[in-house]
Parts: structure tokens; C-alpha cells; sequence
């Protein structure tokens, strides 16, 4: 058994699937093995991994072909399901990784076993002095956000502690993840790995970012877009679901007038964009779905980690703020 599965999730990803697999070969770290959950392609995507499996001869890959598409979250679950990993790396399909990436996971999450996950920071692939991710933030007015994008790279070489792990890229430790649960499958896409985040930081849980491993990646390539129907239809309800999971009424009711301010704001930019039916209705579907909704038990939640949540979140929403001024000046 190897002590690292990375789990790349496929959709039609044959144009840049093949980039992120040779990427691996070359690692300085060795042991680990490659499982790619095919979610139902219909492209050339299969034609390839049938090769791979057939003729490859450096790594050690294993293939899971799904009749349907399950999602980023169905897809990725069946992945953690058959693998019994100490350490889960999920990684896109159209990123590029460093050399010594896996490498610098490895040697940051075993710094301290509260270590739930560690995100990478993850380069803009079309243009690689911009970041595109150095963990994932959320603040008071219901928004996720990447930490750093936009920014210069040359900007991040600190360690610190993030809110949430992108799941694009980042390692997770198996044995946390079987005590708190995989994605919610109701996500189906988009913000599913926030909630789980949340889950294990209201456990008490660690999320690091590392800034000596790297990686590219390319964005929305399997969406198509940085915005259209779907995803802004499936983010604004997946929101209304991780509101609901993970805060307590007593939160809800203390931060409703910022989560309302934020919902106006997004409501206005989708409307500019072309989006404000796809929002709307994600929001309704989002609150139609509520009771079916797998929320937190918290009274086996500690006190002091949801207050030490809220406060992140509070600090989140200045850091946000200050992020997007600095970005729109600089």
C-alpha cells in the first residue's frame, strides 16, 4: 500500500489530462499511486486511460470508469471509498504540477497529526506570475473566496493557517476524512470542498497552506467558463447549503444582515453578467432542499470552535475586502 493516493477526477478532460498525468512521473517522491475516477466521459478521455493502463510503465495507475457523471463530489467520493491511503492528494485534471510537489505536501502535513489538509499554492497556468490559489477563505457576506488571486507570486512564500483546502490540488489526511465525513453529494460541484473544510475545522481540524509546493492550473476548464448558468446556478444554492450545515441558528440570526447584504451585491453582479434568473433559482432550489440537508450535530461541537470559526469568518470578510482593493489598485 502506498502512502499517498492522488485522485485525479475526470469529466471530458482530454485535452489536458494527459499534461497532468506526465507531470507526475517526474516526482521527487515516490510512493504514491494515481486513481483516476472517470465520471462518464464522452470525449477521447477513455481511449486514453484504457492506453494508460495498458502501457504505462513509471507510475502505478488505476482507473475507475463511471457509467454517469457523478459530479466533482460523487466522482471523487467513489475515489476515497477504494483507497486506503494514509494521505488523499485530489488533484484536477488541468493542472501541472511542481517536481518536488508531492514532496512538499508529504513533509507539511506530517508536521503535526491536527492536520486535516494542506493547500499548494496554486499558479495561474495562463499566466504564471499571478496566483490563483493559496487556500480558500469565507467571509461574513456568504462568500468563498480564493485567497491571493490575482496577486504576484513572488508575494506568497509564507506558511499559514487557511480557512478551507481547495480541492483542486491540495493533500488530506485519510483518516480525518473517515471520521468527518467525504462531500456532500447534494454539492454535486462547486463548494463542496468549503463544506468539508468546515466540517473538520469545527472538529477542531488544521488547514495549512504551503507555499514551496506549486502547481499550475488552468481554471474552469472542465465548466468551460469562469461563469455560466450552471455553476452560478449550483454555487448560489450549495451556498444556502453550507450556511445552513455548519453555522448554528444562533450564528445564522447573528450574521444575517451581512449574509443578506451579500446576497443583494451577487444578486446585482449576476445581473449585469446575465446570470439573475440562474442565481435566483439556485437560491430557491437551495432553501426548497434544506431538510434534506445532512447538518452538523452540534451538540457534539465545542463551543470555543465555532466561536473561534466565527471569528475567522469575521476576519475573513477584512480580508477579503482588502484583498479585492489591493487587486483592483495595484
Amino acid at each position: 500500500m502506498s502512502k499517498v493516493t492522488i485522485i485525479i477526477p475526470n469529466y471530458n478532460g482530454a485535452a489536458f489530462l494527459g499534461d497532468c498525468i506526465e507531470s507526475l512521473r517526474n516526482q521527487t517522491y515516490k510512493n504514491f499511486d494515481v486513481l483516476v475516477v472517470d465520471n462518464g466521459s464522452k470525449d477521447a478521455s477513455l481511449e486514453y486511460l484504457r492506453d494508460l493502463e495498458s502501457y504505462e510503465k513509471n507510475l502505478n495507475i488505476r482507473v475507475i470508469y463511471l457509467d454517469e457523471n457523478l459530479g466533482f463530489a460523487g466522482g471523487v467520493n467513489v475515489g476515497l471509498a477504494a483507497s486506503d491511503s494514509k494521505y488523499i492528494i485530489l488533484l484536477n485534471n488541468d493542472t501541472q504540477v511542481f517536481n518536488d510537489y508531492v514532496e512538499r505536501l508529504v513533509n507539511a502535513i506530517e508536521k503535526s497529526e491536527k492536520i486535516f489538509a494542506v493547500n499548494p499554492l496554486m499558479i495561474n497556468a495562463h499566466n504564471k506570475e499571478l496566483v490563483d490559489d493559496a487556500g480558500d477563505g469565507y467571509s461574513l457576506l456568504g462568500w468563498g473566496y480564493q485567497i491571493g488571486v490575482g496577486e504576484k507570486v513572488s508575494s506568497f512564500t509564507k506558511k499559514r493557517a487557511v480557512f478551507s483546502a481547495c480541492a483542486g490540488a491540495s493533500i488530506y489526511r485519510k483518516i480525518i476524512l473517515d471520521e468527518v465525513g467525504y462531500f456532500d453529494e447534494m454539492h454535486f460541484a462547486y463548494l463542496e470542498d468549503m463544506d468539508l473544510s468546515f466540517r473538520a475545522r469545527l472538529k477542531g481540524y488544521i488547514i495549512g497552506f504551503e507555499p514551496l509546493a506549486k502547481v499550475y492550473h488552468l481554471g474552469s476548464a472542465t465548466s468551460g467558463s469562469k461563469y455560466n448558468s450552471f455553476k452560478v446556478r449550483l454555487a448560489a444554492r450549495n451556498n444556502i447549503y453550507l450556511i445552513y450545515k455548519n453555522m448554528t441558528n444562533l450564528q445564522i440570526a447573528f450574521n444575517i444582515l451581512p449574509l443578506a447584504l451579500g446576497t443583494f451585491i451577487k444578486m446585482g453582479f449576476f445581473l449585469k453578467k446575465g446570470f439573475i434568473k440562474d442565481y435566483v433559482n439556485g437560491l430557491i432550489e437551495g432553501f426548497k432542499n434544506l431538510k434534506e440537508c445532512d447538518r452538523v450535530d452540534f451538540s457534539e461541537i465545542k463551543k470555543s470552535n465555532i466561536l473561534a470559526l466565527e471569528g475567522e469568518i469575521i476576519f475573513g470578510t477584512f480580508e477579503y475586502v482588502y484583498r479585492f482593493i489591493k487587486r483592483h489598485t495595484c
